[in-house]
């Protein structure tokens, strides 16, 4: 079967039926909020775990097939209005030459992190993303098709200063030091590394794009362990840049598909970031709603933010936690979604009730307004 999908092509898609996600990043009206979840393809789903067992973890980012049916899992059980395609931000630093492993209970590992700047010279300089990257766009033009139109698909990658974190860390950190070390120690080869990355990282939206993805979002997740002044050094000028310019390539192109920066724990970025090129900021949970919007002054549409432990509440408690959330962000210009991705050892019903909520009490406020 496989020979059938490789052939498929990004051309004569179904039509889309539920635009909602698309309009509220862009701010315009919908009859209710639409609602997804960040790894809504994952681990608390048994389909996820049963189609994920007993196989390696890039070797599944590397089947188009597998990516598809995994990204549409979700959507089989739940009314999301959004799509997420399956994959994983280290595919990148990957397609630059690094080696990466997913060890089962450790999670993702470089066997030989990047130590000192003469180490970038291990990476490669000229990437060819249809190369190295087209089992992406391969699954996302099947999935493009196999999703039938029912909801948008969401392209997405790390950023730059996450993905450079993780290329010196040689995996998670709490304190994220060693990467840290190189911004205060090595700033020059820190802003190589960066502006490496974020060449790649363009001509992969890009590729994403013309590939089917209807949205892209671009995960700064570990904005949070940098400071005001580091956030503004290291990592929004490459989030503005990257906005730019996937941007600017897509009008000559006649393209326009909305962009999402979602940098977790960076409140004191958030003005910043409403002023990127960005349509939606997407917001963890320790933000309040109401103080978003009052800082980003209605420039962006926003997405977010419900503690993702929330999901562990009763269902009543989980409906009164969005209706306040819905309360405070409004209807117009808002994304329901969590502050984080969803947690493998969370029940599937509580996520169910989490879409319902948004869709119910969402589809109450606007019709009294």
């Amino acid at each position: 079967d496989m020979s059938k999908d490789d052939l498929i092509l990004p051309k004569d898609f179904p039509q889309l039926q539920n635009d909602t996600f698309l309009r509220a990043a862009r701010g315009e009206e919908t009859e209710h909020v639409p609602v997804w979840c960040m790894r809504q393809a994952g681990r608390y789903l048994p389909e996820f775990r049963e189609s994920r067992a007993g196989k390696d973890f890039f070797e599944t980012c590397r089947s188009p097939a597998a990516c598809c049916e995994l990204t549409l899992q979700p959507l089989r059980r739940f009314p999301f209005d959004a799509a997420i395609i399956f994959s994983d931000i280290l595919v990148v630093p990957q397609a630059m030459g690094m080696d990466v492993q997913m060890v089962p209970g450790k999670g993702p590992t470089f066997p030989e992190p990047l130590k000192e700047p003469e180490d970038l010279q291990r990476l490669r300089v000229k990437v060819d993303v249809d190369k190295e990257l087209g089992y992406v766009f391969k699954a996302i033009t099947l999935t493009r098709h196999k999703i039938e139109g029912k909801v948008p698909l969401i392209g997405f990658t790390g950023a730059p200063w996450t993905l450079m974190s993780y290329m010196i860390e040689g995996g998670g950190s709490n304190t994220h030091s060693k990467a840290k070390r190189w911004l205060y120690r090595h700033p020059e080869a820190s802003h190589m590394l960066l502006k490496m990355l974020t060449d790649v990282i363009v001509e992969y939206l890009l590729g994403q794009v013309a590939a089917g993805a209807q949205a892209l979002q671009v995960f700064e997740s570990h904005a949070g362990i940098l400071g005001p002044a580091e956030f503004k050094e290291f990592s929004l000028p490459y989030l503005r840049d990257i906005a730019r310019r996937v941007k600017d390539k897509l009008k000559e192109a006649g393209k326009d598909v909305p962009m999402i920066a979602f940098a977790k724990d960076a409140h004191y970025g958030l003005e910043d970031l409403s002023q990127s090129h960005y349509e939606v900021v997407g917001l963890d949970w320790t933000i309040d709603p109401r103080s978003a919007r009052e800082r980003t002054g209605g420039k962006v549409s926003l997405q977010g933010n419900m503690d993702p432990c929330a999901l562990y509440a009763p269902k009543e408690r989980i409906s009164d936690i969005v209706k306040k959330m819905l309360e405070g962000f409004g209807t117009r210009g808002y994304i329901a979604n969590l502050g984080h991705g969803l947690y493998p050892d969370m029940d599937p019903e509580n996520v169910g009730a989490f879409v319902k909520a948004v869709h119910q009490h969402s589809k109450q406020m606007i019709k009294q307004m």
